[in-house]
């Protein structure tokens, strides 16, 4: 069977940034309504999560969805700017849809998202490469600047809001197995980490009303969905009281309450012990032991972790922002691997070659790999985003092939790591979640246990969306291999 498996979870910085450009589309839907909608979206699953959203918003305004942008009324991108590369597949895709325009005038090209809220109007007034533009906190108002579009005009809302979390819509689910499912609890990000655009695109950080959270979660496992990841990029600081964030809410708990992450966590897992809690992603100054213990306590909260540490070293960090040092990173990992375990999954993500990182900087890297064992990484080598503190505080010093020779260094650790962690697990039964049919054969299942590892398995009788007990005989560095008892 091994012959079957693709190592697709230890990602290089090409890997990584293709990844990028791997993106979902929306799904053929014909119930007879008079326009077509095509969304394409690139990035993470907060993107994705977001498409869900701007589906919903204009399927209740007379559109369809297509899976061929040829034939659409509307197209829209839903884009990344963590990287360069990822704006750049983006110009190439309006380049492609462009061409669609010289016959088909009356189609609408627009652009969501954080590439649309930090270009802004310069898509449309420079470059005119679009004609419309609308920014993460602008989706409701999609259906009105495509109408201005339809009137003869190029429309953009790029406005970010301090209390929009789209709590009220119910998502669209785009690409969906059935059986898994993203819900975005907050949205912005309050961190300023000097390498990172998010807090420019995705403006402050708000936290979503939490009984919509639960009902959200309630209402997906009726329709048959067993796992769900709650969404945030800095979960660990979702915080919710009704007389700070929506007094309409008052009738429902007391005044007095303050419902944190742990809490939070808490009311999704007690929806159904059949139903998985995932979460992501955790920020290193902010996960508390009172998370670790109440992952504990359920079963059905999965128990893996992605704490990005981005670098080993003290002073990098510092440089980056991160608000923590190596010290801090490690007593959480210790926390986590206490309290939880050491079959826990972690994983990470690391840049290599930020500013003025030395070689003995980039060995603690390294060396803070050992200590943790991350199950798997996000690996690249740093990119200058423009607008960010890094941008405008320090020189991007570290030549490319500096950065992709330290970049192959902490790539082939992390193949090395994931193989011996995944040996590990030989010989165990885990409970799998299946999630669908393998990719390279039609006789074998795939889903994951609670460490958040793909475990791939013969067919037999089972099927999607159920419990499977599955023992390990084998493994690559990114899939378990085995068979069910």
């Amino acid at each position: 069977m091994q012959d079957l498996i693709k190592d697709l979870d230890i990602l290089s910085e090409e890997k990584k940034q293709e990844n990028c450009e791997v993106f979902k589309t929306s799904p053929e839907q014909n119930t007879g309504k008079q326009r077509k909608l095509y969304v394409e979206s690139y990035g993470c699953q907060m993107n994705f999560s977001d498409s869900e959203i701007v589906t919903s918003i204009m399927q209740k305004e007379g559109f369809d969805t297509t899976s061929d942008y040829e034939s659409a009324d509307v197209i829209l991108l839903n884009t990344c700017s963590i990287r360069d590369k990822a704006e750049q597949t983006v110009r190439k895709r309006l380049s492609q849809f462009n061409q669609i325009k010289k016959t088909k005038p009356e189609v609408t090209v627009g652009v969501l998202g954080c590439m649309a809220e930090r270009l802004k109007s310069k898509l449309l007034e420079e470059e005119k490469i679009v004609d419309l533009v609308a920014g993460p906190d602008a989706y409701r108002d999609l259906p009105n600047l495509v109408k201005q579009v339809d009137e003869g005009q190029r429309s953009v809302n790029t406005f970010l809001s301090r209390e929009e979390t789209y709590a009220d819509i119910s998502p669209v689910r785009l690409n969906s197995n059935g059986v898994t499912a993203f819900i975005s609890i907050m949205r912005g990000c309050d961190n300023m980490c000097s390498f990172c655009v998010v807090p420019f695109t995705r403006g402050r950080e708000r936290s979503r009303d939490p009984y919509s959270i639960v009902d959200e979660a309630r209402h997906l496992f009726e329709q048959g969905y067993r796992e769900v990841t709650l969404l945030g990029q800095n979960v660990d600081s979702y915080k919710w009281s009704p007389e700070v964030n929506n007094k309409a809410r008052l009738e429902r708990t007391t005044v007095s309450e303050v419902i944190n992450f742990a809490k939070l966590l808490e009311m999704v897992a007690l929806v159904s012990p059949d139903l998985r809690v995932r979460f992501s992603t955790s920020h290193p100054k902010d996960i508390t032991d009172e998370v670790l213990h109440t992952m504990k306590k359920y079963e059905n909260i999965c128990k893996y972790i992605h704490l990005p540490a981005q670098s080993g070293n003290t002073r990098v960090l510092e440089l980056m922002n991160r608000t923590y040092s190596r010290e801090w990173y490690i007593n959480r990992v210790d926390a986590i691997r206490t309290i939880l375990g050491e079959d826990c999954g972690i994983s990470s993500d690391m840049i290599a070659g930020f500013c003025t990182e030395t070689e003995e900087e980039h060995t603690e890297t390294l060396t803070l790999m050992d200590y943790v064992k991350y199950d798997f990484s996000y690996m690249f080598y740093y990119s200058e985003r423009p607008g960010t503190l890094a941008a405008k505080k320090y020189e991007d010093d570290i030549p490319l092939d500096i950065k992709k020779r330290r970049l192959k260094e902490i790539i082939e650790k992390q193949q090395q790591i994931s193989l011996e962690r995944n040996q590990r697990d030989i010989g165990k039964v885990f409970k799998v979640l299946v999630e669908g049919t393998s990719r390279k054969s039609e006789d074998d299942l795939q889903g994951r246990n609670s460490a958040n590892k793909v475990i791939v398995f013969p067919k037999q009788n089972f099927k999607k969306g159920e419990y499977v007990h599955v023992l390990v005989k084998d493994c690559t560095a990114a899939t378990l291999i085995g068979e069910a008892v």
